[in-house]
C-alpha cells in the first residue's frame, strides 16, 4: 500500500477575516496543501504555530497588536519557519515588504487593493508557487554585513566618482527568489571605486525597484539607483531595472546608456534576465560579465549563453548559498557557466576578474 503523500501545512495570518477566508480557498484548492491554521495577528500566530506546527506561514505586515515585522522576527528567531509575506502594493508596503524580506522571509506576494474573490484568483498562482517553493527552502539567520542594520547609511562620507574613463567591463546580473537578501550581502562589499558598472534585473514588482534601489544605495560603497532611460553606464555604479520594463543598452551621443522596453515579457519575466543578458553580449561582448544567481525557473539561463558564445565570462551562484537553485542550475546544466561561486566569494572574484587587463573599448553599432 502507497503511504499517502504528505501535504504541505500552512498558517495564513492576517487581521482580516475575509482575507484570511479567500487565502485559505485558493491554497485549499491545491491538492499537496492544507491550511492548518489562521491567525488575525502576531500574538495570535506566536501562539498557535507549537500546535498546528506549520510548513510555511504566509504573513500580513499591517495588523494591529503585533505587526507582521515583528512577529517575522520571532517567527526567524525561534521557529525558523519559512513566510511568505502578503504585502500591500504601496510605497510604504514596499519599504516594509524589503524589511521584512531583510529579516529573513522567503518570498513575498503583493496583495490586491480590494479583497474579493476575483482578484485574491488573479494573485493565486503566484501564491501558491511561492508557498510550494517555500516549503522546500531551510531558513537560515540572516548574517548582514559589517553587522549593520539594514537601511543603515554605512558611509559616514560623499561617495566617490569614478571618471567615466576608467570603466571597465559591464556586469550583468540576472536574479529572483532570494535576490534581495544575495545582493544586500555582496555588493556592500564592492570598493566605491570600483571601476565596472553592474546591471541588475531583479524580478520584483513595479513599485518596489525604487524602494530597493534606494536601500541598498544607503549601505553601498558604489552608488546604486533605479534605471531610467537615458542612464549612463559609469564606472562606480549599479543600475537596477525597474519592475515591468526590460533592461536593455543601446548607444546615444557616443556613450552606452540604458534603455526602458514595455515589450512583451521573456522568459515568463518582464524584466527579464535573458533581455539584458542579450542586450550586454551584443553591446559589450568580450568586456562583458553575467552572473546568474538564485531564483525559480530559467530566466537568464540563455542570455548568459549569449554572454559567453560573445567572449565574455560567466558564472553562477552554487546551490549550498542559493535560496533556490532554479536558474542558476538550469544555465549549468545548459554549459553556459565558466564558473561557480558561492555567494561569500563573489565580491573578491568580481573585484579579480575587473581588474585583470582589460583594453575596453565600446562596440560598433
Amino acid at each position: 500500500m502507497v503511504a499517502p503523500v504528505r501535504k504541505i501545512r500552512v498558517m495564513v495570518v492576517d487581521d482580516s477575516a475575509l482575507m484570511r477566508k479567500l487565502i485559505s480557498e485558493v491554497l485549499m484548492k491545491d491538492p499537496e496543501i492544507e491550511v492548518v491554521n489562521t491567525a488575525m495577528d502576531g500574538l495570535f500566530a506566536l501562539k498557535k504555530i507549537g500546535q498546528s506546527r506549520p510548513d510555511v506561514i504566509t504573513l500580513d505586515l499591517d495588523m494591529p497588536r503585533m505587526d507582521g515585522l515583528t512577529t517575522l522576527s520571532y517567527i526567524m528567531n525561534d521557529h525558523q519557519i519559512p513566510v511568505v509575506l502578503v504585502s500591500a502594493h504601496t510605497t510604504e508596503g514596499g519599504h516594509q515588504t524589503l524589511e521584512g524580506l531583510a529579516l529573513g522571509a522567503v518570498d513575498f506576494v503583493t496583495k490586491p487593493k480590494e479583497a474579493i474573490a476575483q482578484n485574491i484568483g488573479m494573485i493565486a498562482p503566484k501564491l501558491v508557487q511561492k508557498v510550494k517553493m517555500a516549503s522546500r527552502v531551510s531558513v537560515k539567520k540572516v548574517v548582514r554585513p559589517g553587522g549593520s542594520r539594514p537601511g543603515e547609511r554605512a558611509l559616514s562620507r560623499p561617495k566617490q566618482t569614478v571618471p567615466a574613463s576608467a570603466l571597465r567591463k559591464v556586469i550583468a546580473i540576472g536574479i529572483s527568489t532570494g535576490g534581495p537578501n544575495a545582493i544586500s550581502e555582496f555588493l556592500p562589499r564592492l570598493p566605491e571605486e570600483f571601476p565596472s558598472c553592474i546591471l541588475i534585473v531583479q524580478h520584483m514588482p513595479e513599485g518596489f525597484t525604487k524602494a530597493f534601489a534606494t536601500r541598498l544605495d544607503q549601505v553601498c560603497g558604489i552608488s546604486v539607483k533605479e534605471a531610467e532611460d537615458g542612464d549612463r553606464l559609469l564606472p562606480g555604479s549599479a543600475l537596477i531595472a525597474p519592475g515591468n520594463r526590460h533592461l536593455k543598452i543601446t548607444k546615444a551621443n557616443g556613450s552606452r546608456v540604458a534603455s526602458l522596453a514595455m515589450s512583451p515579457s521573456v522568459s515568463g519575466h518582464r524584466p527579464s534576465a535573458d533581455v539584458l543578458f542579450e542586450s550586454v553580449a551584443e553591446r559589450f561582448g568580450p568586456e562583458s560579465i553575467g552572473l546568474i544567481m538564485t531564483g525559480m525557473g530559467e530566466d537568464g539561463a540563455r542570455g548568459l549563453g549569449r554572454i559567453q558564445s560573445a567572449g565574455g565570462y560567466t558564472l553562477a551562484q552554487d546551490e549550498e548559498s542559493s535560496v533556490v537553485f532554479g536558474m542558476p542550475k538550469v544555465a549549468v546544466d545548459m554549459n553556459h557557466v565558466d564558473e561557480v561561486v558561492s555567494l561569500d566569494a563573489l565580491p573578491e572574484r568580481l573585484i579579480t576578474l575587473v581588474e585583470e587587463v582589460s583594453t575596453y573599448a565600446e562596440r560598433p553599432g
